[in-house]
């Protein structure tokens, strides 16, 4: 009998040893890689996947969430594999620091089987994330580019400061380039700001220093708009007519509202976009919806007409 009671024990911890690793092996992970908030949109992003992390984590008891923020393309990379290496994810929401130096790595995570969600800035080999869920860059461009023109109908002299060097920067300023052809209006020089104030103020610094006369600035984000303007107050220049910059930064959209002269426009591209990726690859891992292809969130143009209905006061961007 003891013997029996011995092995009966050892059964019962052997099945309920085995249900615990099912139930582990049922768990699948989510891997969350993202930029820290370096700029603005970037803070707002940070914030959005931080809240839809817990939440998701609330309504799917059978996934688990890892999210890591880097600053730098380097740490990114580490990242990434450290997901793979040490919680073997099922899926990764990656929205690259830079498309060169994450592209080996994601590409590496895609061919190991797990699905791979690509958001906002594409890696440099199409086709290799199973989802890409971006604003759209084109349009960005575009909008931006013929609210220019619309501007400045008789032509003139602009600056234009380009983000970090990504797909969708590349996607934005060739949409522009295109909408203002013919228009009359001359690009006198593009650098890159990379989407950053302090990056934005030194090209602009040197941008006043070349250029006797510049007729408006297309900053291309909120951020290095902000740069160039402290930038035209601190030279004390008076030529610029205005500047237009894009992804609707509650501030500036304040401004637009309330009819500042330097800002008559903005151009939409949200960061909680984050968490439609977030939330899409989720749905995807649990349940039978398709979920594989590009999803794509239209640029609005913001004027003072209807500025606050993309006013969020609440909001950290």
């Amino acid at each position: 009998m003891k013997l029996s009671a011995k092995i009966m024990a050892a059964t019962v911890a052997t099945l309920i040893g085995t249900s615990a690793y099912a139930q582990e092996q049922d768990t699948k992970v989510i891997g969350v890689s993202i930029p820290a908030a370096t700029h603005g949109w970037a803070g707002g992003m940070n914030f959005h996947a931080k809240q839809t992390v817990e939440r998701l984590e609330e309504v799917y008891p059978d996934l688990d969430f890892v999210l890591a923020t880097a600053p730098d393309p380097g740490t990114q990379v580490n990242d990434i594999e450290d997901m793979v290496a040490v919680r073997n994810i099922d899926a990764l929401v990656v929205l690259p620091f830079e498309s060169d130096p994450l592209t080996p790595p994601v590409q590496a995570v895609a061919e190991s089987g797990a699905w791979v969600t690509v958001v906002d800035r594409g890696l440099s080999v199409p086709g290799i994330e199973d989802l890409y869920v971006a604003g759209d860059n084109s349009g960005f461009g575009r909008v931006s580019g013929e609210f220019m023109v619309s501007q400045m109908p008789d032509g003139g002299d602009i600056v234009v400061l380009r983000g970090i060097p990504t797909t969708i920067d590349n996607e934005r300023v060739d949409a522009f380039t295109a909408a203002i052809e013919g228009s009359g209006i001359n690009v006198l020089a593009m650098e890159h700001g990379n989407w950053n104030r302090d990056d934005s103020f030194t090209v602009m610094e040197d941008y006043l220093s070349k250029y006797p006369h510049i007729d408006a600035v297309w900053a291309s984000d909120d951020d290095m708009a902000i740069g160039v303007l402290a930038a035209i107050e601190a030279a004390g220049r008076d030529d610029i007519q205005f500047v237009l910059g894009g992804a609707g930064m509650k501030e500036m959209i304040k401004r637009v509202a309330d009819g500042d002269p330097m800002i008559p426009a903005d151009v939409t591209y949200p960061p909680s976009m984050i968490s439609t990726a977030i939330e899409m690859t989720a749905v995807g891992l649990t349940s039978n919806a398709a979920v594989s292809g590009t999803f794509t969130i239209g640029s609005v143009l913001v004027t003072q007409d209807n500025a606050m209905d993309f006013y969020y006061e609440d909001s950290p961007f």
